[in-house]
């Protein structure tokens, strides 16, 4: 059975692991990423890490998940808000050089659709839409078991997309940008203003009161519901997925929203888009699996 080594790096933790073909983790790594010593720093941590996986050398290749947009025909960071000086660093071509194996590279959300797509809620599904619904907003279309990263790595980047332009100027990002109105920090942002600060402390005690029929819970979700609606029929009329994976952590409220948004989806979009799928994320780890799968699908080990 063929192997890959899957790295998960983040701003706080970076881990390494060996996954099969049935994306089992069949040994894993962690460390602090320690960012504040430096990129050359990181780097040999990884690839410590890397060599101290047993029959690494057998694997068909690495794959590695990165927060933010990246370059995927050169193997830079575009942007690296959380490691900084890995911004334009040739990180797949170092770590090419010294393993001689296949490397590949991409963000974070985009590796975790491809994980779904190939082994997961996706699987045998030809175009999948990843969302991640968590502290923030993030998406990624995989058609074919390829990933698409655009011309410059900003595909899937949805946080950014407008819903509303008569909203507050909240971020750096639009406004009336959906990842301001009906992520996680949104709707604890807006719990927050409603019932106080020692009432609110995440989205989930939002999500509580509306269950106890709260009746100003019960709209901030509705509103929230109902922006999401409006962001996956955007999505839908410009790539009409076969299916939505829908992963993050909001998807712990999903008996708060998840029935109603599908609902209202189906009336913002063609009647004949209607029959697209709605399915909650399986792979317990599709960062580190999905990858080890971009080595998969890229490198010819499937």
């Amino acid at each position: 059975m063929k192997t890959f080594i899957g790295v998960d790096l983040g701003g706080t933790n970076v881990r390494a692991a060996k996954v099969d073909e049935q994306g089992q983790l069949l040994q894993v790594v962690k460390e602090a990423t320690e960012i504040d010593q430096g990129v050359d720093h990181v780097i040999q941590k990884i690839i410590s890490m890397i060599e101290s996986i047993d029959g690494y050398q057998e694997c068909e290749g690495i794959g590695m998940g990165v927060p933010g947009p990246v370059d995927t025909k050169n193997g830079k960071m575009m942007l690296a808000s959380f490691l900084p000086g890995f911004e334009g660093y040739p990180l797949v071509k170092h770590f090419r050089d010294h393993f001689q194996m296949p490397v590949y590279m991409d963000n974070d959300v985009n590796v975790a659709c491809m994980g779904e797509a190939m082994l997961g809620a996706g699987k045998n599904h030809d175009s999948v839409y990843y969302v991640t619904l968590s502290t923030g907003v993030g998406g990624a279309l995989v058609i074919d078991k390829r990933v698409v990263s655009g011309a410059h790595g900003f595909a899937g980047e949805i946080g950014n997309v407008i819903i509303d332009r008569n909203r507050e100027d909240i971020s750096h990002l639009n406004v009336g940008a959906v990842e301001n109105e009906a992520s996680g920090t949104a709707i604890t942002r807006k719990g927050k203003e409603l019932f106080g600060g020692n009432r609110i402390n995440h989205a989930g005690d939002v999500f509580d009161l509306a269950r106890e029929k709260n009746p100003q819970a019960i709209s901030l979700c509705e509103a929230a519901t109902y922006d999401l609606a409006q962001l996956f029929s955007i999505i839908a009329h410009i790539c009409d997925p076969e299916v939505f994976v829908l992963g993050g952590g909001l998807m712990k409220g999903k008996d708060v929203f998840l029935d109603q948004l599908i609902e209202q989806f189906k009336t913002l979009v063609h009647e004949g888009m209607r029959a697209v799928e709605f399915k909650e994320a399986q792979l317990e780890e599709p960062g580190i699996v999905g990858a080890a799968m971009l080595v998969m699908a890229y490198a010819g080990g499937n």
